[in-house]
């Protein structure tokens, strides 16, 4: 039998809807290339994101824009729906200026994500690029193995910042500021 006649054992890409349905079985997922992936995540990566996403409720008016946790998802322009650890997006970016009831279109205009030890450098950096190509101004990657942060302004222009090394907000978030090794304090 010639490779060409072999039957293709390809499988069928999810749609948004048949990954709406998926059952929860308590593990966070993204919908990349049609699959259902798995984000490595656990209670201090989560400990992590909610006192992260306090810190800038508590900073950003809520006339200004909206946090939301990793429940959250939004569409990429290439399809795929991603769940940012921590997200903060504008009112004047939402229809209506307001969040939509599912995936909202675009990348939230910050996004954080908070590193897995397990995680693929290159799935990251393909994440990174997503967010941006999509509307992002700010992606954030936290590593608490290292403590450090990575503070991505473009696709291509990153500064890491060590545990003693002040984070802000810039013009996004001009009232948020704290010490990197805050970010990783689990009481």
């Amino acid at each position: 039998m010639r490779a060409s006649t072999l039957p293709s054992k390809r499988k069928r890409k999810l749609t948004e809807a048949e990954f709406l349905r998926l059952p929860d079985d308590g593990r966070k997922y993204e919908l990349v290339d049609g699959e259902a992936r798995e984000v490595p995540a656990g209670h201090e990566h989560d400990v992590i994101g909610m006192r992260l996403g306090a810190r800038i409720l508590g900073c950003a008016s809520s006339r200004r824009g909206y946090v939301a946790g990793s429940q959250a998802g939004f569409r990429m322009l290439n399809g795929n729906i991603r769940s940012p650890d921590v997200a903060f997006t504008l009112k004047e970016r939402l229809p209506d200026g307001k969040p939509s009831k599912g995936f909202e279109d675009g990348a939230p205009d910050l996004a954080v994500e908070i590193v897995s030890p397990n995680e693929d450098a290159a799935d990251l950096l393909r994440k990174v690029g997503e967010y941006f190509a999509s509307g992002a101004q700010q992606v954030w990657l936290l590593f608490p193995e290292t403590r450090t942060v990575n503070l991505y302004t473009s696709p291509f222009t990153v500064r890491t910042l060590q545990p003693d090394d002040e984070l802000t907000g810039g013009d996004l978030l001009p009232d948020f500021r704290c010490r990197v090794r805050e970010l990783f304090e689990v009481e």
